[in-house]
C-alpha cells in the first residue's frame, strides 16, 4: 500500500492525538524527531509491530556489518556494544538521536 504525503500527514496526526507518538525535537536540518511511546502496544498495535519490526531489522543489519556485539547478562537479559560507526548508522536507521559529543570514546 503507497501513502502520498497527505496521507502520512493525516496519519501521523491521528497516533499524535492518540498520545502514541510525541514530537522530540528538530534534526541538524529542521526535520520533526518523533517517537513512538509504549502506549501503542494497547492504542496502536498495528503501528507498535511495524516500529518493533524496523527495530529488529535495523538491530539485525548493525549486527551483520560488523558495528553491533551482543552480550547476554546472567539473566539473559541482552545488553548492546555499538561502535563509533555503528551510532553513525543507528541514526541513519531512526533509531537513536545523538549529538558528535555524545559519543563515548570519541
Amino acid at each position: 500500500m503507497e501513502f502520498n504525503d497527505n496521507d502520512w500527514k493525516e496519519k501521523l496526526g491521528y497516533y499524535v492525538d492518540l498520545g502514541v507518538v510525541e514530537l522530540e525535537g528538530l534534526d541538524e536540518n529542521g526535520e520533526p524527531i518523533y517517537s513512538i511511546n509504549e502506549m501503542a502496544q494497547e492504542l496502536a498495535p498495528e503501528l507498535w509491530d511495524a516500529h518493533m519490526e524496523h527495530v529488529d531489522q535495523a538491530l539485525t543489519a548493525l549486527y551483520e556489518e560488523g558495528l553491533l556485539e551482543v552480550e547476554y547478562d546472567e539473566d539473559l537479559e541482552p545488553m548492546f556494544r555499538i561502535s563509533k560507526e555503528g551510532y553513525h548508522r543507528a541514526k541513519e536507521y531512526g533509531l537513536i538521536d545523538f549529538q558528535q559529543e555524545d559519543i563515548p570514546n570519541d
